[in-house]
Parts: structure tokens; sequence; C-alpha cells
């Protein structure tokens, strides 16, 4: 598996996609920002030109001459992909947590990056996890489609989730406090979406493999 891991990862991610989050983190310093848009641009722009270059590398054709296991090609590449969203999603709550000792007085319109922040960002890239990854093993080569779906619905959940933030009283409340109850409950949704994304990337995962044994390389 390791090896694996690592042949996706010295065939697909230029070095700059590893600067990359740190480059996207620290828009977070940016005061009273949209910041879903941090996580976003690994969507937009992490993934399609990872998966453009795996196709690019005929990587397909490749590992399947390997003695390796469909469920071990999915699963090294769901590996990676997660990875990536960890790492772009760490970089960020670390430019997140260094904004808001920068700005403490800051009257947000938009979510401010705290612990209930960043676990409804965990059930985005779920949603993006869950749509694209079984849907590109469909084929395990065309990924425009399962990238635009996949796209579609982590804005549309970023974009709603923002709305209720605002519109909504309870949901303000509970996202926009600073009092100990309110960061309690922040502290609840960030379990609640680490466990959310790790379920829904399982299930991803499994989705992937059923899907990739009926194709035919």
């Amino acid at each position: 598996m390791y090896n694996l891991v690592m042949k996706d990862v010295r065939l697909a991610i230029h070095p700059f996609f590893f600067l990359f989050p740190f480059l996207m983190g620290a828009l977070m310093l940016i005061p009273n920002w949209i910041y879903f848009i941090v996580l976003l641009y690994f969507c937009w722009i992490t993934i399609p030109n990872l998966f453009n270059q795996f196709k690019a590398q005929n990587d397909l054709m490749f590992t399947s001459v390997m003695p390796v296991a469909k469920r071990d090609m999915v699963k090294a590449r769901v590996l990676v992909i997660v990875g990536l969203e960890l790492l772009h999603l760490v970089t960020a709550a670390i430019f997140g947590f260094i904004s808001m000792i920068l700005y403490p007085d800051t009257n947000y319109l938009f979510f401010p990056p705290n612990m209930g922040f960043w676990g409804l960002n965990l059930v985005m890239l779920a949603i993006f996890n869950l749509i694209f990854i079984p849907l590109f093993y469909k084929t395990a080569y065309k990924f425009g489609w399962a990238l635009f779906a996949a796209v579609t619905a982590a804005m549309l959940f970023a974009g709603i989730s923002q709305w209720l933030g605002i519109q909504n009283a309870v949901v303000n409340d509970i996202f926009y406090g600073t009092d100990a109850q309110q960061v309690k409950l922040q502290t609840f949704i960030l379990i609640a979406g680490i466990l959310i994304f790790v379920a829904l990337s399982i299930i991803a995962y499994r989705l992937a493999v059923k899907r990739f044994r009926r194709v035919e390389i």
C-alpha cells in the first residue's frame, strides 16, 4: 500500500501542491472573508490538476499491469485524496487560529474560523468525496462529470450553511457565539464533522471498489 501511495504522489502530485495549502491557508488572514472558499480551492484547483496528471501519465494502464488488486488501487488513491484534504484543512485551521488572535474584535458577517466552522468544512469535504470518488470509478478514467457534480454539491452545502448562519438566529448563535455554551456546541460540531468525514470517505471508498471491479481495463 505504501508503494502505491508513493507511486501516486511521485507520478501526479507536483511539489507545488504541497505548498499550495499554505498559500491558500494564508487567505484565512483576510479579516471577515468567506472562509469556505479556502477549502473549496482544493476542489477547484488541486483535484482537477491531480486527476488530469493521472490521465496524462496513463496511470490506469500503468497500475493495471502491476501485481496489485483493484481494491488496493482505489485505497491508495483515496488515501492520497484524503491526505491532501487534511493537509489543506489543518493548514487553514492554523492560519484561522492566527487570524482570530490578530483580529479579536472582528464583527463577523460570515462564519468565523472556530471549531464549529471546521466541522462544517469536514462535512463539505465528506460530501465531495462521497460523490466524486464513486462517480470517477465508474470509468476510472473520465473525471469531468464526477468533479462537476461533487464541486456543485460541496458549494451548495457551503452556500446553504452560510446562508443559515446569517439568516437563522439559532444557527447564528451557535456558530458566532463565544460563550462557554456556544464553544461547547462548536466542539461537538467539530467532533461530528470528523466522524462524518471518516464515515462518508469509507463509504465512498467501498462504493468505488464495487464500481471499479466492473471496469474493463
